[in-house]
């Protein structure tokens, strides 16, 4: 466990940071890919061209939200599943680990005392 800062655990901080950054740099993107956008369409005014950039932002902006609660929908499946067949793992060697552990003890105790 980390340790807490201001009630936030740190590593929940910087995830919390990386998120923020992952999410501005999206956001210049879908601003490069409007103006690119924008510049095959040399008719539109300064009006519309401002218009035009700000919808494709924020449809850009809805579309990556959707496509980043996909993924982290997917992630927390997975983790899960995944968490699933650890515990399953674990469980079967610490069975086997002691199957054998008994085993061993009861060869050693039947040669110590079975003669």
């Amino acid at each position: 466990m980390s340790e807490t800062t201001g009630g936030m655990r740190t590593d929940e901080a910087i995830n919390e940071i990386e998120g923020f950054l992952l999410w501005e740099a999206e956001k210049r993107r879908a601003r490069s890919r409007a103006e690119a956008f924008c510049a095959g369409l040399p008719w539109l005014t300064g009006t519309r061209r401002a218009e035009v950039a700000r919808h494709y932002c924020r449809d850009q902006a809805e579309l990556s939200r959707e496509v980043l609660e996909r993924i982290a929908a997917r992630a927390t499946a997975l983790r899960a599943e995944y968490e699933g067949v650890h515990r399953t793992l674990r469980r079967r060697l610490l069975t086997g680990y002691a199957a054998g552990t008994v085993a061993v003890a009861a060869v050693a105790g039947f040669a110590l005392y079975g003669r």
